[in-house]
């Protein structure tokens, strides 16, 4: 099983439809969501931004490649579902909100250790970000 973490806390998982990877893409993806690696080119996915939904995996909390592809799609003109799979940590989230992820897919394991106290704690990812601030 896996949590989904949004600004609101934890939740179960509601997406149904089922998943393609992304180098499997069915030229009519349909309701499918879009598995994307980590070591994928955003610019591979240009032809294929009209998938409901794409699940960028984490390898590691230390791999921050999936930062870059997501702040990507969004540059590209992606305004679907954009979800974060896999070792993306608490203290992460709120890099995960500002470079275009809506939500974060976390295992059991992981919400056990890190509670939805500790996610919620970055939900406000706004008001912290110096972006913002500089801003005005």
């Amino acid at each position: 099983m896996s949590v989904i973490v949004t600004d609101d806390g934890f939740r179960t998982d509601d997406w149904a439809a089922g998943y393609a990877a992304a180098e499997n893409w069915p030229s009519n993806g349909g309701t499918l969501a879009m598995d994307v690696a980590s070591n994928a080119d955003p610019a591979g996915l240009a032809d294929r931004l009209d998938a409901p939904m794409i699940r960028v995996d984490f390898p590691s909390f230390s791999d921050g490649r999936g930062f870059t592809i997501a702040a990507e799609l969004r540059r590209m003109g992606y305004g679907g579902r954009l979800r974060a799979k896999g070792h993306v940590i608490a203290d992460q989230y709120a890099m995960a909100r500002r470079a275009g992820f809506d939500e974060v897919e976390i295992d059991d394991a992981l919400a056990l250790r890190q509670t939805e106290d500790q996610w919620l704690a970055r939900a406000d990812w706004r008001a912290r970000s110096y972006q913002n601030r500089l801003r005005g």
